[in-house]
């Protein structure tokens, strides 16, 4: 099978590196990915000013692409310009911080995985919870094995997989959950400061909900201390509003 690797944390990320390591032991794989962190920049795409791809070394030889945009960018690059035949999978993680509920809409790992299947690639982005996690490795065993699963049995043209870890090693998660995505949103804060000129600046942060409020989701799935695996949707068509909106008997004037 031919990956693409990429995400939003850098191409020296540790997540990255640890997908790279695992892949390539089954597969061939590509990785083009920021060239410094692009945390929670969305779906953005550089439009004003020129995209450079550098060589890079990486873990155990892997063709590797550091690229001056953004996630999103790298595989718009990815695709039409720096691989030599199009892959069969994109992979885009591991990101440290769950990206569950209202978070798909701001992050760029998620991103990065729509982005392809956009194009109409298979695609998985990959979060895992906690700033600083220690289990990257189980999360990357089970992505290289539900990355296999997809291969074997497809997605439908437009969805992809969002997936995301709790902390702890494979064994010690309490299952897998097929889940939907939580409509929680996170506790946002925007702090009002001075720089030493006094000319006010504000400092804008959030904290993930310690527990989800309705069973079955994403977010009830990771702080249950379970694997979630949530399929996501490219067209954010609502279908029953479209036919309620055609009742409403619109004119142009």
């Amino acid at each position: 099978m031919n990956v693409l690797l990429t995400n939003d944390d850098g191409i020296h990320a540790e997540g990255l590196t640890v997908l790279c390591r695992q892949f390539s032991q089954r597969h061939a794989v590509t990785v083009v990915a920021p060239d410094s962190e692009r945390s929670a920049i969305g779906h953005a795409i550089t439009l004003r000013v020129p995209l450079r791809a550098e060589a890079v070394a990486v873990s155990n030889a892997i063709q590797a692409y550091a690229v001056s945009g953004t996630p999103a960018d790298c595989v718009k690059l990815a695709l039409k310009q720096l691989l030599e035949r199009p892959p069969d999978l994109v992979v885009s993680g591991i990101n440290p911080g769950a990206n569950v509920g209202t978070n798909v809409n701001y992050s760029g790992t998620v991103a990065a995985a729509r982005e392809a299947a956009l194009a109409g690639f298979k695609a998985i982005a990959v979060s895992i919870q906690g700033r600083y996690p220690q289990n990257y490795g189980s999360a990357a065993l089970f992505t290289r094995q539900l990355a296999e699963k997809v291969q074997q049995n497809g997605l439908p043209v437009g969805t992809f997989l969002s997936v995301n870890f709790p902390d702890v090693q494979g064994c010690e998660a309490d299952g897998v959950v097929i889940s939907r995505q939580s409509t929680s949103l996170a506790a946002e804060h925007i702090d009002k400061r001075c720089d030493p000129y006094q000319h006010p600046y504000y400092w804008q942060y959030y904290r993930l909900p310690t527990r989800a409020e309705a069973a079955g989701t994403d977010s009830a799935a990771v702080f249950g201390n379970r694997i979630s695996v949530t399929p996501l949707k490219c067209d954010t068509t609502d279908y029953d509003t479209l036919e309620d909106l055609k009742n409403w008997q619109l004119e142009p004037c």
